[in-house]
């Protein structure tokens, strides 16, 4: 009853408080905030701060390095990972992101009176499994709690956690940093991970889409309201941005293999928030910690920490220590710097008490057990045996670190969002998309011709302008690079276990993949899954340029062909006559042919011009198409060489 009398409010604006108005717009319930106030308040706050605080790049560069060195950073992460499960945490709502706003809420989600949540099993069940990748202790017995507070995405005016009692705690993680960062390996402490509900979403806009009265707007989408999360709280155990930024990578990497979320920063399906504090080198006391937000990549973590460091450092420099505070910051990508947003809540705020409405969680040791034998081979595990198998780092985390279980799908689920409203304008029926990344680049210039007028185009949909500039910012990531870099590394690392499964030897099999291989579907904007070539061929060729069957140069020419064609190696050989000239005799009269017609060269190379060399083992293989021995062509070459004239 509840939910049919709040989706039935009238279209007029009803005055709930000072700022807030519901207005009711296609089917779909949206919050509407006066917002004259916030969209200033960080400027404000801002120019209120002593001028000598301001770093600008030139201080950063030349002052400040020296003085770096002095301090050491303090750095933790917060991170919230979003769930992929089908229903909402305590409730039966779906959340698909990028829905229309407000079309997927019901009486538990929004916080009605008298509605009363219901665990969702999934979310223990991932829980558990995060806490056993990252090598945690689980609490058996645990518990929800309520932490109150109050923002306008927050419906209940208190948000479902846990506090005193998390379901895991006590971790680490493994991870290897990247050889062009020094490499070394890295052990950073989990402090705990704990689960709870997302808030919504406020949405800022300046046109006045739905309340045409108003010219400055805050809308509030509570589709992600009630969406579980895990938050998993890091040991301040990293010293710079680079440690930082990879220690959220790889959590993003053990989430993926896990299959419990896509870890997509751009959709919020990963949100780091990281905390910075410096200290003089020596002191052993914590300083001042500041919480930034607002960082949508992992290069924003690095860049975001680098800024705060040298703004605390400069600070300490110049005597005003005392005025970094506790607060949350914000940072703004376009102005490469960190600014206030408001001051940071101790817990006494929140005023945690257990949560009533929902039983305590208690686990048992058959239900660990058998989520502790499903788990898959994570991301450490990975490096770890392809290390033990005489593999370079950089080939460990070119193989390990591809991006499993997710790319191709999510590719595939942003091509029909974006594509559908497109394709429905335009009169064209609905297509059933594949996961083929050739059906993306024809995409890229559909899209590519539908960017510009984009906003034209909005004016005759039934859609909203936030979600038009949303159209536009998922147009441009499909455009760029970073979905063809995704794409390169997918699921690399099986198909290297499947090649290496059928007996080729383990380096050339690498040296295969990351060359050759590599390069052409990054030419080709493809993946690995896409290729004609499959692992056992890849096998047989090694095996046969290996046992001299072949040639490596005519190995490279059956390569391309098995991956654009498929076929077999053996199959190939014997149609094109491919074999390998092996017999001596035969290669000494193409060699004795290339000697008489090239006399003056000869004479060169007997006069002491030995380089020479090459330009007669090229005739010879031009000679042989290919196909004479290098090694018994090289010896037998010499040897006529050197002889006597």
């Amino acid at each position: 009853m509840a939910s049919t009398l709040f989706r039935n409010i009238q279209t007029q604006p009803i005055l709930l408080y000072p700022s807030v108005l519901f207005r009711r717009k296609n089917g779909a319930l949206y919050c509407t905030m006066k917002s004259s106030s916030t969209q200033t308040q960080t400027a404000t706050q801002e120019k209120q701060q002593n001028p000598q605080t301001k770093v600008s790049p030139q201080t950063q560069t030349k002052g400040i390095d020296k003085r770096i060195k002095d301090y050491e950073a303090i750095i933790g992460i917060e991170t919230h990972v979003q769930l992929s499960t089908l229903t909402k945490a305590f409730c039966g709502c779906p959340y698909n992101y990028g829905a229309q706003p407000n079309t997927s809420i019901c009486p538990v989600c929004m916080g009605l009176p008298g509605a009363l949540p219901v665990l969702n099993s999934k979310v223990i069940e991932f829980a558990v499994k995060l806490g056993l990748a990252l090598n945690c202790k689980l609490s058996f017995n645990s518990k929800f709690d309520r932490k109150q507070y109050f923002y306008p995405d927050l419906p209940k005016g208190y948000q479902i956690s846990q506090f005193d009692i998390p379901i895991a705690s006590n971790g680490y993680v493994d991870l290897d940093l990247p050889v062009e960062f020094g490499g070394g390996h890295r052990r950073f402490g989990i402090t705990r991970v704990h689960m709870e509900e997302d808030a919504g979403k406020l949405l800022h806009s300046g046109n006045g889409r739905y309340l045409t009265t108003l010219s400055h707007l805050l809308q509030v989408d509570l589709n992600r309201a009630g969406v579980p999360l895990l938050e998993i709280v890091s040991e301040p155990d990293m010293r710079n941005g680079i440690e930082a930024a990879e220690y959220a990578a790889e959590i993003q990497r053990v989430v993926r293999y896990l299959g419990i979320s896509n870890g997509n920063m751009q959709e919020g399906s990963l949100r780091c928030d990281v905390n910075v504090s410096i200290r003089p080198i020596g002191q052993s006391e914590f300083g001042t910690k500041v919480e930034i937000k607002n960082l949508n990549s992992f290069s924003s973590v690095n860049r975001a920490i680098d800024f705060e460091i040298s703004r605390q450092v400069l600070l300490h420099s110049q005597g005003q220590g005392n005025s970094i505070v506790q607060e949350t910051r914000l940072w703004e990508e376009g102005a490469q710097k960190t600014v206030t947003m408001r001051k940071k809540e101790g817990l006494s705020d929140y005023r945690y008490f257990p949560e009533p409405d929902l039983p305590e969680v208690i686990l048992k040791k058959e239900y660990v057990d058998s989520i502790q034998n499903s788990l898959p081979e994570l991301p450490e595990m990975k490096r770890r045996r392809y290390e033990n198998m005489g593999l370079s780092m950089q080939d460990v985390l070119f193989l390990a670190n591809d991006i499993n279980n997710c790319g191709m799908e999510e590719l595939r689920k942003d091509i029909l969002w974006i594509s559908g409203p497109w394709l429905h304008v335009l009169g064209i029926p609905n297509l059933k998309l594949s996961s083929s990344p050739l059906l993306f680049v024809t995409m890229k210039f559909f899209l590519k011709t539908l960017l510009w007028k984009a906003c034209g185009i909005c004016q005759n949909l039934a859609i909203t302008h936030t979600e038009c500039c949303k159209l536009q910012e998922h147009i441009m990531l499909l455009q760029s690079d970073v979905w063809f870099d995704m794409l390169v590394n997918f699921q690399v690392a099986k198909f290297f276990d499947a090649t290496i499964a059928k007996g080729a030897d383990v380096k050339l099999a690498t040296n295969w993949i990351m060359g050759d291989i590599a390069a052409y579907m990054k030419n080709e904007k493809v993946s690995i899954n896409d290729i004609k070539l499959s692992p056992r061929e890849l096998a047989e060729l090694i095996a046969s340029i290996k046992g001299g069957t072949i040639s490596g140069k005519i190995g490279k020419e059956i390569l391309f062909e098995l991956i654009e064609k498929g076929g077999t190696v053996k199959g190939l050989i014997e149609e094109k006559n491919l074999v390998q000239i092996v017999d001596p005799a035969e290669i000494e009269k193409m060699v004795d042919k290339v000697l008489s017609e090239n006399p003056n060269q000869l004479e060169q190379y007997r006069a002491g011009k030995t380089k020479i060399q090459g330009f007669f083992a090229g005739q010879v293989m031009k000679l042989s198409k290919g196909k004479a021995n290098p090694g018994l062509l090289n010896k037998i070459l010499q040897q006529k060489l050197n002889a006597s004239s």
